[in-house]
């Protein structure tokens, strides 16, 4: 149960957490395809074109921000990416 407490602001807050970023990290084993849906599958804030773009910077770049969040979403995206074969890191944005 959320209780609200007058005077504080839920976006001022969101301010006061650290990010962290979730960093895909290139490979010479998984297709384009599959680091694309992995990406989608794992992380639902994404969209087709946003994933796409990711793969395509890991790919080109060797590495690619993924997303900025809370640690414990970082933790949730970058073990559910791990899941589907790919490397992925997390470091303080």
């Amino acid at each position: 149960m959320t209780t609200y407490t007058p005077g504080i602001d839920i976006e001022e807050i969101i301010k006061l957490i650290p990010p962290y970023a979730v960093i895909l990290h290139n490979d010479d084993v998984n297709t384009m395809d599959h680091v694309v849906n992995s990406l989608l599958k794992s992380v639902p804030e994404l969209t087709q074109g946003r994933a796409t773009e990711v793969m395509m910077d890991a790919h080109t770049f060797g590495q690619a921000l993924v997303i900025a969040c809370p640690l414990e979403h970082a933790e949730l995206y970058r073990d559910r990416l791990e899941s589907c074969g790919l490397t992925a890191t997390i470091e303080q944005a």
